[in-house]
């Protein structure tokens, strides 16, 4: 991090000019058996596709609200980035029926149609793969994204202290993000670049998205995002943190 790092985008950034080649968000879904490995430079790359894609495409400006019905999943990290870059609020779990644009994962369909304005699907298979048939009324972000732009640079530059997030009923602005996250690296034994979280947390609250996702980017660490975690077992979790040189934990 550097000391003018005000959004989650400026500690994205800032990972990227530092190491572009180390791991950051390493997935698992223990349900399936998937791993998906991003550097800083791939994930970097995917939120720019996405953030491109945001503005472009889906017309999303800063202060639009973003209804994000994802699990705790590495294309949540990228929207959650992407949205940070456009100045959208990501609003975790929120309303559809008053936010702009709704993104949602295979299992809340149904709710994101209450969505008045943009709706993309996410398939979340492996490999970012796309749904057999892209479902009514959606874009298929598999189908939309590797088209889009591989930089992003925002039509209007992004307020630090203007809402950024939305969990569990708080509402943050991008330089309170930074500040928390960074706060909370201590207690989850981030020590500095190098440090490898595993995270079994979901999404659905701060403490979930820090552990998972924020506060490892805000020290130059690392996470090891798991999904069902529960379906490892202890011994399988153990042999996990060992192989994945995991240096702290949260579930």
């Amino acid at each position: 991090m550097n000391a003018t790092d005000r959004t989650p985008a400026d500690l994205l950034r800032s990972a990227l000019a530092a190491d572009p080649g180390r791991p950051l968000v390493t997935f698992y879904d223990d349900a399936t058996g998937e791993r998906v490995e991003l550097s800083v430079a791939t994930f970097a790359n995917w939120v720019a596709k996405t953030a491109n894609l945001l503005q472009g495409d889906l017309g999303t400006g800063p202060g639009d609200r973003v209804a994000l019905l994802l699990p705790a999943h590495w294309q949540t990290a990228v929207w959650l980035l992407a949205c940070s870059s456009v100045g959208a609020i990501a609003d975790v779990a929120g309303d559809p029926a008053v936010a702009d644009v709704v993104v949602s994962g295979p299992d809340s369909l149904e709710a994101a149609r209450a969505c008045r304005g943009e709706r993309v699907a996410l398939a979340l298979r492996p490999l970012g793969g796309r749904f057999p048939q892209t479902p009514e009324g959606f874009v298929d972000y598999a189908v939309e994204v590797p088209s889009q732009g591989d930089r992003f640079v925002p039509f209007s530059p992004v307020d630090p202290e203007e809402p950024a997030l939305i969990v569990a009923g708080a509402e943050l602005s991008g330089a309170e993000v930074v500040e928390r996250a960074l706060g909370d690296a201590a207690g989850l034994d981030l020590t500095g670049p190098g440090s490898r979280l595993l995270s079994g947390l979901g999404y659905d609250t701060w403490e979930g998205l820090s552990a998972g996702l924020y506060a490892p980017l805000a020290v130059g660490g690392s996470v090891v995002l798991c999904r069902n975690l529960g379906e490892l077992g202890e011994e399988g979790i153990a042999k996990r943190i060992e192989s994945e040189r995991v240096t702290a934990s949260a579930r």
